[in-house]
């Protein structure tokens, strides 16, 4: 096993980039999660809708996929660096506004979205600057450490939030996160070097609609970006077992404490897979078994058909979770590094709106799917759904690898 197999996170937070771009994503991460449950208390307090508090949870999450599509590409115009401090900025100053009582609802509606929104550019940005910061193989076992660190503040921060927001008042839990976001454009000011635009963009820069479609054209051309936009999209689209949480405990027999552990259970396997994908699954070997891994990670969900126990069922979806962070993780690297620089941030804002519109809107249609025919059943068949899509899409890829080894599987090297 050769040096560039043996990446630790040790030698990846040695890397003082690296150190302050996580740094400021853990922050903001933990920061929002505290804002949605401090918004659906407050909101809720406010209204006594459950409409109406459902809403103002969606406008925290759905906005982002116009922001990836529109704004995504101004991190492939202006310094990635800066596009992330001033999208931190905007974001204190939106949810700072939201945090002083008495905000007219829509008004309080209008803000919530516009912090959904920026946040496309700074997740562009930020993903398009990690391969300049972590060289070769650190980039995919910082890619891991990032997953990690997400799913562990996604936990903490709900978890927390609920504590907390009992114990103060929603708008000081809401000020906390506007502190948090300006905390977080600091690190990124702080800790990371200025670079210059890529030279395409700096020579001519299109509008923002002309970027979009350039970058939907760049993955359309290409048989492995599409693939792994595919690849990806599927990822976001098994776990909707998360959302149908509720119901599907209800149905195999469990009472509240079961419905957070169903919820636990894949961010605790989302962890184990990024530990044990970045740390003992040698680099080379990693691009090669993307395709079989994406259909293993469809296997899992087949156990609901039998409406197991909740001990079983935890067990499925961690494995579900561990797997599909492997592939995401490998999926997100072999994307970014198959697409030039100077595009990087777009192509990226695109796939990732494309996620963050599956995760929106799979729930909703699986639930609509579980009234007929039961949640079980339900996420069995996203499970038999998945591999019809997983099977060509694993052989797309292994063509796409045989086609451009030299793109897809050349061995990993500094960028």
């Amino acid at each position: 096993m050769g040096q560039q197999d043996r990446t630790t996170f040790r030698s990846v937070f040695a890397v003082r980039e690296f150190r302050a771009i996580w740094a400021a994503e853990a922050l903001s991460q933990m920061g929002d999660q505290l804002a949605r449950v401090a918004l659906a208390v407050l909101v809720y307090q406010r209204t006594e809708s459950a409409a109406l508090t459902g809403l103002t949870y969606a406008l925290t999450l759905a906005p982002a996929f116009l922001g990836g599509i529109f704004l995504s590409g101004l991190a492939d115009r202006f310094p990635r660096r800066e596009v992330m401090v001033v999208a931190d900025i905007l974001r204190a100053l939106l949810i700072g506004l939201v945090a002083i009582p008495g905000v007219p609802f829509p008004v309080l509606c209008v803000l919530v979205a516009g912090v959904s929104f920026f946040q496309a550019p700074f997740k562009a940005a930020q993903l398009a600057l990690l391969p300049a910061v972590l060289a070769g193989d650190l980039y995919v076992v910082g890619m891991g450490i990032r997953s990690i660190t997400m799913q562990t503040a996604q936990m903490i921060g709900f978890a927390g939030g609920g504590v907390l927001v009992s114990a103060i008042d929603p708008h000081v839990a809401l000020g906390l996160d506007a502190i948090t976001f300006l905390l977080s454009a600091v690190f990124v000011r702080a800790g990371v070097k200025r670079r210059e635009v890529p030279a395409p963009a700096a020579e001519g820069k299109p509008g923002f609609g002309s970027s979009a479609i350039a970058g939907a054209k760049l993955i359309w051309r290409s048989s492995g970006l599409r693939t792994l936009v595919l690849v990806g999209w599927l990822s976001a689209f098994l776990i909707v077992y998360e959302g149908l949480a509720a119901p599907y405990t209800a149905e195999i027999g469990g009472g509240a404490i079961a419905i957070g552990l169903i919820l636990a259970a894949d961010p605790l396997g989302s962890v184990i897979g990024a530990v044990l994908f970045s740390r003992w699954v040698p680099a080379a070997s990693r691009p090669k078994i993307l395709g079989a891994l994406t259909i293993l990670s469809c296997l899992p969900l087949l156990v609901c058909f039998l409406k197991p126990g909740l001990v079983i069922s935890i067990a499925a979806f961690a494995v579900a979770g561990a797997l599909g962070t492997a592939v995401m993780m490998q999926s997100t690297a072999s994307f970014t590094r198959g697409v030039p620089d100077h595009s990087r941030a777009q192509a990226l804002g695109l796939s990732q709106s494309g996620v963050a519109t599956i995760q929106g809107l799979s729930p909703l249609v699986a639930g609509l799917a579980a009234d007929k025919i039961g949640t079980a059943h339900t996420v069995g068949l996203v499970g038999v759904v998945g591999l019809l899509v997983a099977i060509p899409a694993a052989v797309a890829w292994r063509r796409a690898t045989a086609a451009r080894p030299d793109v897809w599987l050349a061995a990993v090297e500094g960028r």
